[in-house]
């Protein structure tokens, strides 16, 4: 959902004309604990996703910014009682509207879509509908498909289910149905992991929903290790033929108390043995899980693993808490009985409650509804640890008003905080459920699931199950794979996949994250750095002169055919060629090839120099005559009537015009990015779980420099302790987060290059100018060919930017083979950057051959032989097109 806001702003910002983007955004979700949930996508909420899931670039910030999001559950849409009809008694109100059709007392549709989208405004302008969990929005069938029932077809318990689901998809949908008509919805957005039919809506149960366009199912979300693995039981030595753990309540069903039995009745007596035997059976393995994370990861901060119990009504839910948890004793000033899970109970031994409980009791369909409220029933049977959690939140906020606070909104911040640690539900271990935890609850900790009531489909199995298939850790071990990590199920029929019932559950200790960031206190260290988007090269008017004798000639792709031979297997043959028989022309090419050599000579004020084509295409003959030859007709084809090889020829072509000494000077120059055309260390602030280093706090901004590769990478650690240690560095970052990338062309794609160090210089004197070098640490196994173009694409970047001459003085340096020889290397590569050396990309007649860049110092690596003209004029061509595009001044038509 946060990329989809993300790419809909960004595009709606940078072409505000195109009705495909928009930037005001409806965001619904089937109850209160995802609608709060949901606040990360705003961008104003300080733990949103797009700067902590790195969505969005910090130079892009300004323009996410604009977005308008507003966040609901469905129930908003319901009509509600004016503010004139509270409090009007019943009897009143029929007098009022006795001989009236319309109840001014309740809500008009336009009055509810005003309160739905007050968040987003006054601003008009059609919305985008994002739907969370969007298995619950659909229009139901009067009458079943062939194979399906409507709810009239169901009875009992699952008729009753059916006919609640019916009732929240008709409200959700016409809900929808009136901002369509009253404000416009440019497009809807349905999101979940079950887009499936349910029992009742007149279509077969799990057929997936015909707008679905997009389907990565759990199986597939298993097999790529992105969630933990359920095990369900699928053998066992019961003398039923029947998995007892898997179908429990069948086996069940019949002992279980009804609705309407006083749970106090209930206190005393024991589960049924086959439910007694399930809950032991996975609690001793919950047991084992638990050792090895006091053993293992307790003392990182980690919150214990959580099991949790759903149950079908209020009544065996509190029955089975007493008889997990323990519950209060009469007649005994408060001390109580010992749950028979002692890892889960709320008393110890001695009868004392425990100050904060380990196991909670929660209503789900309570909890999900807009009334502040809980049910009595409910509200009586967690009575107790609703007491100690509130004095638990006194104890954490002093500061707070507790009592302003309802029980349902202190039990929903207990239930959303399961497993986050510093949170008021950090330590809870077990979570007993009324109703079902289907969906918006997803503690990462969860490793055991016990059903206590009938699952009558497939896709309510798979909702449960999903609640505790959150992954804890996404490191990646030593050979670059994610950990398998467990979820064992009972009581859920839930069989997809045979698993191994004898592997050991067992996860690797997860590491602790590290918290990256800018300290504000390092301030006088701080380093800005230009964004660029791609390079121009200005050239002098003065017309060109060139001596193509000793330039490079021009080879085609030897893989591209001028003719082919085709034939069937009857019939006959036939010759296809790229242009008919006579060929092409000398002056016809040189023409093409002057035509897009004029495009590389636009100035960015006065537009193209049609004057000086003359000059060109003579000089385009010249060289074809002596790179290509006059008579190489098959050369002479492709380059007419190929793209490519016609754009290869021209770079050429014009790259030897600017090598020519003694012709005008020509310099490349930046284009910035237009948004945000500098950045800072400011921006880094992210979590990571690799290996880090920690920086000297006066000589780098940032607190840690993160070491790239598994297990960290030796050798940036070896260049960190350099830098902090170097007399010359007056401050240091590692490129990570930082959004510093430098824009190049090859192979007629664009790419990003980022480079690993940047490192601030102090000034010699107190007339210098800041000085930066840019540094990368290249490993053996990094191709030469890669490293070449890296090291070429970072010269240009600093050619340009050193002839804007607005950041003062930047260089590039690789250290790469040996990292003995990287105090020389970088010693080497400071001094060079002091004398404004070869590093700067800078000469006299501006863009030179990678061999005078050589000649300044042939101790340092500078990469390969070959200089990226093609790949600098390309990008020089696509960025002013772009440029051109966005500022109204494409002439191309013209």
């Amino acid at each position: 959902m946060a990329m989809l806001i993300a790419w809909n702003v960004l595009n709606k910002v940078a072409s505000p004309q195109d009705p495909r983007f928009a930037r005001r955004f409806l965001l619904v979700a089937p109850g209160v604990t995802i609608r709060d949930r949901l606040r990360v996508l705003m961008p104003s909420d300080p733990n949103n996703y797009y700067n902590e899931r790195d969505i969005v670039p910090a130079d892009l910030w300004s323009a996410l910014g604009q977005a308008q999001v507003a966040i609901t559950n469905y129930h908003a849409f319901m009509l509600k009682t004016t503010r004139e009809g509270q409090g009007l008694a019943s009897k009143t109100k029929k007098l009022l509207l006795a001989r009236s059709k319309n109840d001014p007392f309740v809500e008009t549709p336009d009055m509810m879509v005003n309160r739905v989208l007050r968040d987003l405004g006054g601003s008009k302008g059609e919305i985008i509908v994002i739907n969370d969990e969007a298995h619950h929005c659909y229009q139901t069938r009067g009458a079943a498909l062939e194979g399906a029932v409507t709810v009239d077809d169901l009875k009992g318990e699952e008729k009753k289910q059916a006919e609640e689901e019916n009732k929240h998809a008709r409200q959700w949908f016409d809900g929808l149905h009136h901002i369509m008509r009253k404000t416009g919805i440019k497009t809807v957005y349905d999101l979940s992991a079950t887009p499936f039919y349910l029992n009742g809506s007149g279509y077969p149960e799990g057929t997936l929903f015909p707008w679905v366009v997009s389907d990565f199912g759990l199986l597939d979300a298993i097999e790529s290790g992105l969630v933990k693995i359920p095990r369900v039981p699928v053998d066992d030595d019961a003398e039923d033929k029947d998995v007892s753990y898997l179908n429990l309540w069948e086996h069940v069903r019949d002992e279980m108390p009804k609705r309407s039995q006083k749970p106090e009745t209930l206190a005393d007596k024991t589960l049924p043995a086959v439910l007694d035997g399930a809950a032991h059976s996975l609690y001793r393995n919950y047991a084992e899980a638990f050792a090895r994370w006091e053993q293992e990861t307790r003392g990182t901060g980690s919150t214990p693993p959580v099991f949790i119990v759903v149950c079908n009504n209020t009544t065996v839910s509190k029955w089975v808490y007493d008889q997990i948890a323990g519950h209060e004793l009469p007649d005994t000033d408060g001390l109580g009985k010992l749950g028979m899970l002692e890892l889960f109970s709320n008393y110890d031994k001695r009868g004392r409650r425990y100050p904060v409980p380990r196991t909670i009791l929660v209503d789900s369909a309570q909890l999900e509804s807009d009334n502040p409220q809980l049910d009595a029933q409910f509200k009586a049977a967690a009575a107790e640890e609703l007491e100690a959690f509130k004095e638990e939140y006194r104890t954490r906020f002093p500061d707070r008003n507790v009592e302003a606070l309802t029980d349902s909104d202190l039990l929903r911040e207990v239930l959303n905080t399961v497993g986050k640690k510093g949170k008021l539900g950090q330590d809870v271990r077990c979570v007993v459920s009324v109703s079902m935890l289907t969906e918006g609850w997803d503690a990462n900790t969860v490793t055991h699931v016990l059903g206590v009531r009938a699952f009558g489909s497939h896709l309510l199995c798979e909702q449960v199950v999903g609640r505790g298939l959150r992954r804890i850790s996404y490191a990646v071990n030593d050979e670059g794979l994610l950990e398998p990590e467990y979820a064992d199920v009972y009581g859920i029929p839930f069989q997809f996949i045979q698993t191994d019932p004898n592997r050991e559950l067992k996860t690797k200790p997860r590491p602790e994250p590290k918290h990256v960031r800018a300290m504000k206190e390092r301030d006088e260290l701080r380093i800005t750095f230009p964004r660029l988007e791609g390079y121009r090269v200005e050239v002098e008017e003065a017309r060109f002169y060139a001596d193509f004798t000793q330039a490079e000639p021009f080879k085609v792709n030897e893989h591209v055919a001028t003719r082919a031979e085709v034939e069937g297997l009857i019939g006959k043959s036939a010759t296809h060629t790229l242009v008919d028989s006579r060929g092409v022309r000398v002056q016809q090419v040189a023409f093409q090839v002057a035509k897009l050599a004029l495009e590389l000579l636009e100035d960015p004020k006065q537009g193209r120099m049609p004057w000086m084509f003359p000059n060109l295409v003579q000089l385009a003959k010249d060289w074809i005559t002596h790179c290509v030859g006059t008579d190489n007709q098959r050369d002479l084809t492709i380059i007419s009537s190929v793209s490519e090889e016609r754009l290869r020829a021209a770079q050429q072509f014009f790259a030897a015009l600017n090598r020519q000494e003694g012709n005008n000077s020509s310099k490349v120059v930046p284009i910035f990015a237009r948004y945000a055309p500098e950045g800072s260390t400011d921006d880094v602030n992210f979590y990571t779980t690799k290996a880090v280093y920690e920086a000297e706090p006066d000589k780098s901004p940032v607190n840690y420099v993160v070491l790239d590769g598994i297990g960290g990478n030796t050798w940036e650690q070896i260049l960190a302790t350099l830098l902090d240690g170097n007399k010359n560095v007056e401050s240091y970052v590692k490129n990570d987060h930082l959004e510093f990338a430098i824009p190049y062309l090859y192979a007629g794609r664009t790419h990003r290059y980022l480079p690993d160090f940047i490192v601030r210089l102090k000034p010699r004197d107190r007339e210098d100018q800041q000085r930066h070098l840019i540094v990368e640490v290249s490993g053996s196994r990094k191709s030469a060919g890669k490293r070449a173009m890296k090291a070429e694409t970072a010269r240009m970047w600093c050619a340009a930017v050193n002839n804007h001459g607005g950041f003062g003085k930047w260089g590039y340096v690789e250290l790469s083979e040996d990292p003995t020889k990287f105090k020389v290397g970088l010693n080497t590569a400071i001094q060079s950057l002091y004398d404004d050396g070869a590093l700067t990309g800078l000469h006299e007649d501006g863009l030179k051959s990678v061999e005078r860049l050589k000649n300044d110092d042939d101790d340092a690596d500078w990469g390969g032989d070959d200089y990226p003209w093609d790949d600098l004029f390309s990008a020089a061509r696509e960025a002013e097109a772009e440029q051109r595009r966005h500022d109204g001044n494409d002439e191309e038509g013209k």
